[in-house]
């Protein structure tokens, strides 16, 4: 999300003329599919709709209670409510909710804020913001509770919920799970953030096609989130009054708790998350602010532990959460996915026109990486275009290179990576002349520095998980190493 106005002064002085803004959650309902949450900042207000149209939020209410509902409810609203602290304000009030107040969970809420913001604060040059207060005192935790099997009992179905996003990752985990013959179910959401619901689904059908054991029906999960904020004019009537250029969300841990109803209606005590090991190191050191800016936080190791501990101890004590990417940064996702280029033309990633826009960071990633280690045919099928040739790709390549100030506020691989991905291109001799003149930029390329990129990096897999697919994750590192080293 992002907008323009102007710099942080304005929005400052009238804070500190008016005392400052609430963000308050004002009410949450939920019948049978829909879960709609309503928050007010100052006096403007916003609705978030969650829909589910696989799950039945009522007859969660009558095995749980409506009281637990409410809590798990609670967690979703505030982690969607937290994108309207880049509108500035200074107090949360939980409104009728306060009773499910602890100190874990305002504990959890301000290191995800702190966290995520970072990059907030470095666009607005707003060190030591946002500084949120909670204004109700925490109250004794409720404790977790421990997750059945569902309403039929049978076990029947898999123990993992497994998130797909629709791009590389989500293949690759997929693949991987299906040949260790690990069962499980699909979860997918889409947000209007990207657009129409509709075409996001087409999308990921399409990829869900192509496995072999493509889940039924019943195994597939879907989420639908509808947020007014998106199309709202907020930053063009109030972004110069505010102080405010851009909108941030916490998207991880948002989807996270969103997806809660879908673990407790089915009874999965794993979520299993696709984020890589390129997600723990950030996109900048920021002297000013004196932090690491890093807009993949929520997708961090750090971030994956946070939540799964909390999780854990707070609402369903018998859940795991993990990614089983972590072990792996790109250069080895990449390698895993040579296996499947049949159903590489049924992926995408990007966040501004999706399959592919071809003009953003994430495009030119994917595009470089794709040309890089995939046979060039398939990618050309997909990317018609040299990307690196198209004058509004420059400042995306300057980045990923780094050959500027950071790298690009996207989710995206390493420095070392993108480098290695050109050096490949032009070892292939698949470079336009912008590309070469990239290639002669960052020079020659320090192929001892790629040691980290070819080696399995620490995760939190259980151990089942760790030795159904630690043969196929070595066999990969092999392979890299000799296909890119030697």
């Amino acid at each position: 999300m992002s907008g323009e106005a102007a710099d942080g002064s304005a929005g400052a002085a009238q804070i500190a003329q008016t005392g400052g803004r609430t963000l308050r959650i004002d009410g949450i309902h939920w019948s049978r599919h829909q879960l709609s949450m309503r928050f007010s900042v100052g006096d403007l207000q916003f609705n978030t709709s969650c829909w589910y149209p696989t799950i039945d939020l009522e007859a969660l209410d009558r095995r749980l209670g409506r009281d637990f509902m409410e809590r798990v409810h609670l967690h979703t609203a505030l982690f969607e409510a937290n994108k309207l602290v880049s509108l500035r304000p200074d107090r949360l009030d939980l409104g009728p909710y306060t009773r499910h107040h602890t100190a874990a969970l305002e504990r959890l809420w301000q290191t995800v804020l702190n966290k995520v913001w970072g990059q907030w604060r470095y666009e607005h040059d707003l060190p030591g913001e946002p500084r949120v207060r909670w204004v109700s005192a925490p109250s004794p935790s409720g404790g977790p509770i421990f997750c059945d099997r569902g309403e039929d009992g049978t076990g029947a179905i898999p123990e993992a919920l497994v998130f797909c996003g629709g791009g590389k990752d989500s293949l690759v985990m997929m693949r991987l799970m299906e040949r260790a013959g690990l069962p499980f179910s699909v979860y997918t959401y889409t947000s209007n953030v990207y657009g129409p619901a509709a075409p996001q689904e087409r999308l990921l059908d399409g990829l869900l096609a192509r496995l072999s054991g493509h889940p039924a029906p019943h195994l597939h999960h879907r989420t639908r989130v509808l947020d007014d904020l998106v199309d709202a004019p907020v930053l063009e009537l109030h972004g110069r009054e505010y102080g405010v250029r851009s909108l941030t969300a916490a998207e991880t841990p948002a989807s996270v708790f969103g997806a809660l109803p879908v673990v407790l209606a089915g009874g999965f005590r794993r979520m299993v998350l696709g984020h890589e090991a390129s997600a723990n190191r950030g996109n900048l050191w920021w002297a000013r602010g004196g932090e690491e800016i890093n807009h993949q936080w929520g997708k961090s190791l750090e971030a994956e532990r946070l939540l799964a501990d909390y999780l854990k101890e707070e609402l369903i004590a018998d859940l795991e959460l993990f990614s089983l990417l972590m072990p792996l940064h790109d250069v080895l996702i990449f390698e895993l996915l040579r296996q499947d280029i049949a159903a590489l033309p049924a992926t995408h990633s990007c966040n501004v026109k999706k399959p592919w826009c071809r003009r953003c960071a994430k495009c030119a990633y994917v595009w470089l990486s794709y040309r890089a280690h995939l046979p060039d045919p398939d990618v050309r099928a997909i990317f018609p275009e040299e990307l690196t040739e198209i004058p509004e790709n420059r400042i995306h390549f300057e980045q990923l290179l780094g050959l500027a100030a950071h790298t690009p506020f996207e989710c995206v691989g390493q420095v070392e990576e993108a480098r290695l991905a050109l050096a490949l291109c032009g070892r292939r001799g698949l470079l336009g002349p912008e590309g070469r003149r990239l290639l002669d930029r960052i020079g020659p390329l320090d192929t001892a520095g790629l040691e980290p990129f070819l080696t399995l990096q620490p995760a939190r897999l259980p151990p089942d998980f760790d030795a159904a697919l630690r043969p196929a994750l070595a066999a990969a590192a092999a392979s890299a190493r000799a296909r890119i080293i030697t």
